[in-house]
């Protein structure tokens, strides 16, 4: 049985204060949640929110981490730092940082095995930009970004992973992709696991929708078999809002 899932991804945003704030919030409202929730946040805010909620639902995960082990690396925090925060998840491949700061497969496949090794769970993003969903090249482009960078694993180590299709062209714009077409390379992102890693491991597979999600929209979207729940940006900031979509789930 697959978990379902809905994950923020408060991105550059928040102070501390503010973030123990919106923090607080969220323990107070999400008593008995119908999925799993994680709240990813900024890496200072880490251990103090990861202390913050260790005795509520709520997990907390890390944006990103180096694809280094350690050393003279100014500026990086590694997935033993963050683990020992007391976070249990760490979002890698978001469009974002391979848009803005050029990581790679190779970068990403390196991020990966560091946080399971270090027993965080990658929330592994994936998905397309404008000029590919018109070209038609999605499926194209969701393959090779797996390929590159996780399919590499065991089924053990596979089976740690929540993947995330993030549309990229829906992601900011106001723009979300229809549940039809969130379904259809749901569907087929699973069908790729299945090939790589068998029925059993594939329908265990969490696959989260990334990309506009909002309190509007999501149990549409969330109502597809093959959505396992949503990577939220924006709505995320907002306990209201953030808590309306843990509910549509």
């Amino acid at each position: 049985m697959r978990t379902k899932m809905v994950a923020g991804n408060w991105k550059m945003n928040m102070t501390l204060q503010e973030g123990v704030v919106l923090a607080t919030e969220l323990k107070n409202q999400v008593v008995n949640p119908s999925c799993a929730v994680v709240i990813g946040t900024p890496f200072i805010h880490l251990a103090t929110v990861a202390e913050l909620l260790k005795d509520s639902p709520i997990a907390v995960a890390a944006e990103n981490c180096a694809d280094k082990e350690k050393g003279a690396y100014t500026g990086e925090v590694s997935a033993a730092m963050v683990a020992s925060t007391g976070a249990e998840y760490c979002i890698l491949g978001h469009s974002e940082r391979r848009a803005y700061y050029g990581e790679t497969y190779e970068i990403l496949k390196d991020k990966v095995e560091l946080a399971l090794a270090n027993n965080l769970r990658p929330i592994f993003c994936i998905g397309e930009v404008k000029e590919e969903r018109e070209a038609g090249k999605q499926n194209e482009v969701v393959k090779a970004q797996l390929e590159g960078s996780v399919f590499h694993l065991s089924a053990e180590d596979f089976g740690k992973i929540v993947l995330a299709y993030e549309p990229v062209w829906a992601i900011g714009t106001g723009l979300t992709a229809t549940p039809e077409q969130a379904q259809e390379i749901h569907a087929y992102i699973r069908g790729l696991v299945a090939e790589k890693y068998g029925e059993q491991v594939a329908e265990d597979c969490t696959i989260l929708y990334g990309g506009s999600c909002n309190a509007k929209n999501a149990a549409e979207l969330f109502a597809n078999p093959d959505v396992d729940g949503g990577l939220i940006g924006g709505a995320s900031l907002k306990a209201a809002d953030f808590c309306a979509i843990i509910a549509a789930r």
